[in-house]
């Protein structure tokens, strides 16, 4: 029909030509993993990458194929990011602190046709390598080493591309751009396919907050979630990028925040409790610009939220959100009434989930049916949105995870307020259901990792011959640190009723951990188990 808007596709050469032209004069900087920096800008980042995509186009890469990366946050995996996807193939992230078996499950599942592997990581390629059928390796050289024969060199690659012989894909929006499979706590590890589409939306949709004035440092891997969308918001935005290699260290972190004048950061809860503790032990060391920290992928601690704040003026936005939901779906951005309210009332609302981001929408659900929006009644979260994933690639089981009116099933066991705030109880897994009750580990661990002594604390259900089901904690001490189970029943007996309340702790040196820095409550419940028999 005449008349109407521009058949404008959403395509992620859109991002590329907006840096190239806009901010080609804005920085990306990288510490390698000798710790060397390597500045460049967005106008090198542009020709590099365009040389790279008509390269592995010459290598016979065609659109719809999968291209993997076993890589670290640096320049050239930002490259690949971006020439993969606007060449038309699909760009394959691999998470390096997967096994050997489930990444060999996952490229052959994937199908790749070609892997881009940073040199210090190919002890890990090479121990699954003769288990994969790829065209070829490509090798980015970091540590000075020849690389062997047998592999190609990506910056060999790179130079012989032809920048002038790029040719963009401007295509259907809804052709995939990108993949990432789940980390497989259960079962195999399930891949999810993002659009060029759900990429641009997801970038629009998260990315308000973040400026051309801002330089950012993604903590989360590239290799996870495509970094909670960083990449490809900053260089939309043309936001200065800094990323720090293998380097995630407090130390090393906290050095680049400072030397690179870093205004915005993002991390797992584990990672940035490690910074605030380094901070805490000579506060006046560094001089920092950081004012915003995102933190995701496990509920973030209320003490965390308000020591930032409070000792070193830096806010705490908690995001949530998924894999399969590209993966960023809600913030705890304070609301204006909020604002207006004491800064306790507002630590508080920051623990939470916070509000579905524009175009995401969700409601929750119990055996009773669809949950009330009255911030008490629980039920499991479900979502649906223009960047949440509606299936798993090549998957004939998809265990339920989709309702058969189109929304997807979190696994999140939450409430939601009558203003549509998400606070997210426990993993349907991990809730502990006792006597017909439901108590929630993440509250029990948030609170106890506020007690002075505690460094972590997980919560898991272990059987009980009265109720079902009971709370155990495991708690790891701060160094030189010691507490009773006696001392953190008390603290916790004037936050939570009775039954809610731990009747056994154990203390141990550290909670063992996902690939993404997520508690791995499946061990502690094999190790409960074992110790007692």
């Amino acid at each position: 029909m005449k008349g109407l808007m521009m058949d404008y596709q959403l395509t992620i050469p859109t991002i590329l030509r907006r840096a190239e032209t806009l901010f080609g004069k804005k920085e990306i900087v990288s510490r390698m993993p000798d710790k060397s920096i390597h500045r460049y800008t967005y106008r090198d980042f542009a020709l590099r990458t365009k040389k790279l995509a008509n390269a592995l186009h010459q290598l016979g890469v065609k659109q719809g194929d999968r291209v993997a990366t076993l890589s670290w946050n640096h320049y050239q995996h930002l490259e690949a990011y971006f020439a993969i996807p606007c060449m038309g193939a699909i760009v394959h992230t691999l998470n390096i602190r997967l096994s050997p078996d489930d990444l060999t499950y996952i490229v052959n599942h994937a199908e790749d046709k070609i892997i881009i592997v940073d040199q210090v990581l190919l002890p890990l390629l090479e121990k699954f390598k003769s288990k994969i059928n790829v065209s070829n390796i490509i090798v980015i050289p970091q540590t000075g080493e020849k690389i062997a024969d047998e592999y190609l060199n990506y910056e060999e690659v790179v130079a012989s591309g032809d920048a002038s012989e790029f040719v963009s894909f401007e295509g259907d929006e809804n052709t995939a751009a990108s993949m990432c499979y789940t980390s497989g706590t259960t079962g195999r590890p399930k891949g999810v396919l993002y659009s060029h589409r759900s990429i641009m939306l997801h970038t629009l949709g998260c990315g308000v907050g973040i400026s051309e004035q801002d330089i950012v440092l993604p903590i989360v891997p590239m290799f996870h979630a495509s970094a909670w969308g960083f990449p490809f918001v900053c260089t939309f935005f043309g936001a200065t990028q800094v990323f720090p290699g293998p380097h995630l260290d407090a130390e090393n972190l906290l050095d680049l925040y400072e030397t690179e004048n870093v205004t915005i950061t993002g991390g797992v809860p584990t990672v940035m409790l490690n910074v605030l503790n380094k901070l805490d032990e000579n506060p006046k060391r560094y001089k920092l610009s950081l004012n915003q920290a995102l933190i995701g992928g496990s509920a973030v601690p209320r003490f965390l939220v308000k020591a930032f704040d409070e000792r070193y003026q830096i806010k705490v936005l908690q995001g949530w959100g998924m894999t399969e939901t590209s993966p960023v779906a809600s913030t705890a951005a304070l609301t204006s009434q909020l604002l207006n309210s004491s800064k306790e009332d507002q630590y508080t609302y920051q623990a939470k989930q916070g509000l579905p981001l524009p175009l995401v929408e969700i409601r929750g659900r119990n055996e009773d049916g669809f949950i009330p929006w009255d911030g008490a009644t629980m039920g499991e979260l479900e979502i649906r949105g223009p960047w949440i994933s509606s299936s798993y690639y090549r998957d004939m089981e998809p265990e339920g995870k989709f309702t058969s009116d189109g929304w997807f099933k979190t696994g999140d066991i939450v409430t939601i307020n009558e203003e549509g705030c998400i606070e997210i109880k426990d993993r349907s897994k991990d809730v502990v259901k006792s006597g017909g009750e439901w108590i929630s580990s993440v509250a029990l661990e948030n609170t106890l990792m506020g007690h002075s002594t505690v460094l972590e604390a997980a919560v898991i259900a272990v059987p009980d011959e009265k109720w079902m089901e009971r709370p155990y904690a495991y708690v790891v001490p701060k160094e030189g640190k010691t507490v009773s189970a006696e001392e953190l029943k008390e603290f916790l007996s004037d936050k939570f009723a009775k039954f809610q309340i731990p009747e056994g702790f154990a203390f141990v040196e550290a909670i063992p951990k996902t690939s993404v820095g997520k508690f791995l409550k499946s061990a502690l419940r094999e190790k409960y188990a074992q110790e007692h028999k």
